[in-house]
């Protein structure tokens, strides 16, 4: 997802395991970039997890973060720029109140384990059992 203020500039969606940095568009947007890259917005799917670092100590302070925070990419559902993040402690801003070069990692989706493959499994065993 971006917002719209950023559509009038290429564009790509993240990928899991890179790095991005807050970046100011020559619009005045602040939106997601890939370090080199600060032409190109990268566009987040909503819950999408991030690990951020180096949260500015004023900025931790006040909305009681650590350095180091994960949070969940979401859309707000108010104001004129609805690209936020929620962290844990229920703590939701939009892009736009963070600080430019602010340092981010899209954090790797773990595989959910289905139990269908075992009862297929099982099954596969019981009808050989059969034949």
């Amino acid at each position: 997802m971006c917002d719209y203020s950023l559509e009038m500039y290429g564009s790509r969606p993240a990928r899991e395991g890179e790095r991005y940095v807050t970046t100011r568009f020559p619009s005045g947007s602040i939106g997601l970039a890939a370090p080199g890259q600060p032409g190109t917005a990268v566009c987040m799917a909503c819950d999408s997890k991030l690990a951020i670092s180096g949260i500015p100590a004023e900025l931790a302070a006040r909305h009681g973060f650590a350095e180091r925070e994960e949070a969940t990419f979401v859309r707000l559902d108010s104001g004129v720029y609805r690209d936020g993040l929620r962290f844990a402690n229920g703590v939701e801003l939009s892009l736009q109140q963070l600080p430019v070069g602010l340092s981010m990692e899209l954090v790797p989706v773990e595989p959910v384990k289905l139990p269908f493959a075992e009862v297929a499994e099982e099954t596969r065993t019981r009808v050989h059992e059969l034949v």
